[in-house]
């Protein structure tokens, strides 16, 4: 499974409203619920603020993966924010968050989450994915800028 298979085009939320990172949370949720046709919002919060309890998901200079395992789901998901003006995160960097990724897996199937959690953190290390996905002005744009980078950097499952 790639990155391209859980992030559809109708998985990408542009235009993020959210000024701080609960905020965030809670639009980027109801997008999800929205899209997956489920309900189990305060499950799924939870999963996520436990995680982040931990540590920040704000993980490098405006972008932030905020991720979570529950028995709320039983498949691999996920929704990608884009904020124009920023997020305040509470990043490690301290700086405001622009490109979001949030990914929730079953509670007992933790091997796909780990794997694109991977996929990301490779897709980051492209120094232009960011810009270019900043600069999407549609979700299927911004769906398009993921295929070609994943295809482009041969990330494949594994």
């Amino acid at each position: 499974m790639q990155l391209q298979d859980i992030f559809s085009p109708a998985m990408f939320k542009l235009n993020l409203e959210a000024e701080d990172k609960e905020e965030a949370f809670e639009e980027l949720v109801s997008h999800l619920l929205e899209v997956y046709h489920i309900d189990s919002r305060n499950e799924i919060l939870a999963a996520i603020r436990e995680r982040e309890g931990k540590m920040s998901t704000g993980v490098q200079h405006g972008i932030a993966v905020p991720h979570g395992k529950t028995d709320a789901v039983d498949r691999l998901m996920g929704v990608v924010g884009i904020s124009e003006n920023g997020v305040d995160y509470d990043a490690l960097d301290g700086q405001p968050v622009h490109l979001i990724f949030l990914l929730l897996s079953a509670a007992k199937d933790a091997g796909p989450h780990l794997k694109m959690l991977r996929s990301i953190a490779i897709l980051l290390q492209s120094p232009q994915f960011y810009p270019d996905m900043l600069a999407s002005k549609s979700a299927e744009q911004a769906y398009r800028t993921l295929c070609r980078y994943e295809d482009t950097l041969g990330i494949q499952e594994g």
